[in-house]
C-alpha cells in the first residue's frame, strides 16, 4: 500500500497526475471552445481520433510494425454501427459492442494473411488490404450504401441520457476515451507488453528466447483492431454518417502522421497530442483556404526534421531554454556582486 502510494499510480499502472492531468485538460475543453467561438463538435472528434491513435500506437510505437492500412479497421467499426442501426440493433452499447468486434475480426484477418511479412512488406500488405476493404465499401451498395455511403444513423439513447445533446455525447466520449487510455497503458506495461516492446527492438532475438512473436504480433495487431473500430463506431454516430472515404488510404496515412507528429514512437501519450495538433490544425487551415493539407505538411515536415521525437521533445527543448534563460538572469546579480568585490 505505501509503495502504490509513494508511486502515484492509478490502477492498472497509469501515473495519477498524468493522466488527471489528461482528463482535466479534456474536461475544460468545451470551456475553451465556447470562449473561441468553436463548435463542441471539434473537442468530440478530436477524442474519437486521439482514442484511434492510441489504437493505432500499439502497433507502431509499443510493437514496432508500420501498418499503413489502419483506416480500414476504423472504417469497419464505423460501418458495423451504420449496419446495425438500419436493421434495428442500434442501442449505444450493442453499437459499441459490435463495432469493437467488427475492428478486431477485420484486424484478425488481415494479420493472419500478413503477420509472417516484416518492414516496408508488412506496410504495404497492410495497406493493399486496406484499399481492399474501401473498394468493397464503395461497391457493396446492398450493405453500405455504395458512393454514397450510410446516413441518417441515428444516436441511440444510453440509459436516460440523450446522446443528441452535443455536450452528453462529448463527455460520454471523454469517458470511453479515459477507460481505453487506462486500458492501452495497462496492455503495453503488463509482460506481454514488454514482450511486445523486445519484438520491436529484435524481433529476431526475441524468437531465439523461444517466443513465438508472429502470434505475439497478431494479438498486438487484433487489439489495435479493437480499439481503432471502437473509434470508428463513436465516429459514425459524431457525423450521423459513414461513407467509403473513412476507409481511404489517406485516412491511414493521416494516422501515421499524427502518431509521428506527437511523439508515439517514444511517447505513450503522444498520439493524444498529435491527434490534437492534427484535427485542430486542420480546422483552422481549412477555414483559410482548401488546401489545408500543404500547409499542415510543410509544419509536419518541420517538426519532424527538427524534432525526430515530434512535438514532445520541441516543448522539451522549448521548456529547457526558458529555464536556461531564467537561470542565467537570476545568476548575473551575483556574479557583478563577485567581481565588484574583488
Amino acid at each position: 500500500m505505501k509503495t502504490e502510494k509513494k508511486s502515484g499510480r492509478a490502477a492498472g499502472g497509469m501515473p495519477t497526475k498524468t493522466f488527471l492531468l489528461l482528463f482535466a485538460g479534456f474536461a475544460v475543453l468545451p470551456q475553451v471552445l465556447q470562449a473561441l467561438g468553436i463548435s463542441l463538435n471539434l473537442g468530440t472528434e478530436m477524442l474519437i481520433i486521439a482514442l484511434f491513435a492510441m489504437g493505432y500506437n500499439l502497433m507502431l510505437g509499443t510493437t514496432g510494425l508500420p501498418a499503413f492500412g489502419h483506416a480500414a479497421l476504423f472504417g469497419t467499426g464505423a460501418y458495423a454501427v451504420g449496419v446495425m442501426g438500419g436493421h434495428g440493433m442500434g442501442g449505444f452499447v450493442e453499437g459499441l459492442v459490435g463495432a469493437t468486434v467488427a475492428g478486431m475480426l477485420a484486424a484478425f484477418l488481415i494479420g493472419v494473411l500478413v503477420m509472417k511479412k516484416r518492414g516496408i512488406y508488412f506496410g504495404l500488405l497492410t495497406l493493399a488490404f486496406g484499399q481492399m476493404f474501401y473498394i468493397i465499401a464503395l461497391r457493396w451498395d446492398e450493405v453500405t450504401g455504395g458512393e454514397t455511403g450510410l446516413t441518417g444513423i441515428e444516436r441511440p439513447m444510453l440509459f436516460f441520457l440523450d446522446m443528441n445533446n452535443p455536450t452528453v455525447f462529448y463527455w460520454t466520449v471523454l469517458v470511453i476515451f479515459s477507460a481505453s487510455v487506462a486500458l492501452l497503458w495497462k496492455i503495453t506495461n503488463s509482460p506481454f507488453g514488454s514482450l511486445l516492446t523486445a519484438i520491436k527492438s529484435n524481433e529476431i532475438r526475441t524468437r531465439y528466447l523461444g517466443y513465438e512473436t508472429v502470434y505475439y504480433k497478431l494479438l498486438a495487431f487484433t487489439i489495435s483492431g479493437a480499439f481503432s473500430g471502437l473509434a470508428g463506431g463513436l465516429f459514425a454516430w459524431h457525423q450521423y454518417a459513414v461513407y467509403p472515404q473513412t476507409l481511404f488510404w489517406v485516412e491511414s496515412g493521416n494516422i501515421v502522421i499524427m502518431t509521428l507528429l506527437g511523439g508515439g514512437l517514444t511517447s505513450f501519450l503522444g498520439p493524444v497530442l498529435g491527434a490534437a495538433v492534427f484535427v485542430g490544425a486542420q480546422d483552422l487551415i481549412s477555414s483559410y483556404t482548401e488546401h489545408w493539407m500543404f500547409f499542415f505538411g510543410l509544419l509536419f515536415i518541420l517538426i519532424v526534421t527538427a524534432f525526430p521525437n515530434g512535438l514532445p521533445e520541441a516543448f522539451s527543448r522549448l521548456y529547457r531554454a526558458v529555464r536556461r534563460k531564467a537561470g542565467g538572469q537570476g545568476s548575473a546579480p551575483s556574479q557583478d556582486a563577485v567581481k565588484a568585490g574583488d
